[in-house]
């Protein structure tokens, strides 16, 4: 496997809006409709890479932890659906509804909203504080695929835990990995 680090979007940036479908319910869904007066978390995955299967059910945990306490969580897959048919609308729907995802998951078709956010591969994590300035960005935590750590969040879970009690998010921050983004080719 091919590991593609995340860009690192400057911390204070202003979340890129958007309004994308979600496959599940077929409603468009907008930043605005997500945005939290804690925390609200922006996740670019697929069904298909193998990075973010390592770490799906980390995710839901992370979402069903924290919804609770009123952190808002979103899925989105920017990928070339084309050439990667297994991350197409109806594959991503069939996956968050066997999975149970706690969150939307929204379908990029025109990556429009990947690039916005500097996305650069697959999980790609952004967390934003109640006014929607970037707080966190970077790896989940320090498992991958075969180094034998355990999926535990711990990465995201101190940002949002430091967001929920008013402190400050610890700028170093380690990039996520994971495969690239599928981009269309022009």
């Amino acid at each position: 496997m091919v590991q593609t680090p995340s860009s690192m979007l400057p911390l204070g940036t202003p979340a890129p809006q958007f309004v994308l479908p979600d496959v599940v319910s077929g409603l468009e869904v907008s930043l605005a409709d997500l945005k939290s007066s804690h925390a609200t978390v922006v996740m670019f995955i697929c069904n298909h890479c193998p990075y973010v299967i390592h770490v799906r059910d980390g995710l839901i945990q992370l979402a069903q932890d924290y919804r609770t306490r009123g952190v808002s969580f979103v899925a989105i897959s920017s990928n070339d659906v084309e050439h990667y048919p297994a991350d197409a609308p109806d594959k991503m729907r069939e996956l968050a509804l066997s999975q149970q995802f706690p969150f939307p998951y929204l379908y990029d078709e025109t990556q429009a909203v990947a690039k916005a956010f500097l996305a650069a591969c697959t999980p790609d994590f952004f967390v934003f504080d109640s006014e929607l300035k970037l707080a966190y960005r970077g790896q989940l935590d320090d498992s991958r695929p075969g180094n034998g750590k355990p999926v535990t969040g711990a990465a995201m879970r101190s940002a949002i835990d430091a967001l929920l009690a008013g402190a400050p998010v610890d700028e170093h921050q380690i990039p996520s990995v994971g495969c690239n983004i599928k981009w269309k080719r022009t």
